[in-house]
């Protein structure tokens, strides 16, 4: 009688640590994207609080708010969009990031004397 030892994994054995393998990347993939999101989220809201800062210290030098802060004031994160409308005494920024996948996308402050709600930052 002659002794077969086995090395090795079967084919059944295989496929079921494939399986498993494969339900928890199902399981983790959702959270990864959703961290992601959050954190492109993260820049769109630090870039409005930059552009408040830069508007300021426009303002303080000019007397007045600007539609086009000057690159050394501010520039946007990568991904980032920026509009900007403006009054003699206040501004309006949106910062927007497109390759966000669940809403809010774009978040938008007011800031001056006549804004209602100055600074607050809205996002949607």
């Amino acid at each position: 009688m002659t002794v077969v030892l086995r090395r090795g994994f079967t084919l059944i054995e295989m496929l079921v640590v494939t399986v498993i393998l494969g339900i928890l990347v199902a399981i983790a993939l959702p959270k990864v994207a959703a961290t992601k999101n959050k954190a492109k989220l993260a820049s769109v809201k630090s870039d409005l609080r930059n552009i408040i800062a830069a508007q300021e210290a426009y303002y303080s030098t000019y007397a007045t708010y600007t539609t086009a802060l000057p690159a050394k004031l501010f520039k946007p994160s990568a991904g980032n969009t920026v509009a900007h409308a403006r009054s003699a005494s206040s501004f309006t920024s949106t910062v927007t990031n497109s390759s966000i996948t669940t809403n809010p996308k774009k978040c938008v402050v007011t800031v001056g004397t006549t804004a209602k709600n100055s600074g607050l930052m809205v996002c949607s």
